[in-house]
């Protein structure tokens, strides 16, 4: 679990480098900020089943504020349902 976390660090460090312009080049049709969202969750679940409920909470917070840049689109629908879960998880826990 813990190589998946520093896995996903990585990816959300490397977010920050990204243009959209790039995301477009390599065929993605969302913008950089669509990307935050599903990276925030992929730490933020990493963090819950390390025991650091704090860092889990925090960082699913950011995926909430930053959900309003997924569409309502297959993919948005994906990672708005898969938010649902953890917070769950988090306050019965």
């Amino acid at each position: 679990m813990r190589q998946e976390l520093v896995w996903d660090l990585r990816a959300l460090d490397a977010a920050g480098l990204v243009t959209d312009e790039r995301v477009a080049q390599a065929g993605v049709t969302l913008s950089v900020a669509g990307l935050y969202p599903s990276l925030h969750l992929n730490v933020g679940e990493c963090y819950r089943k390390l025991g650091d409920l704090g860092r889990a909470h925090e960082h699913l917070q950011h995926a909430r504020d930053t959900i309003g840049a997924l569409g309502d689109d297959a993919y948005g629908q994906l990672i708005k349902g898969g938010l649902e879960r953890p917070a769950q998880q988090l306050t019965s826990e």
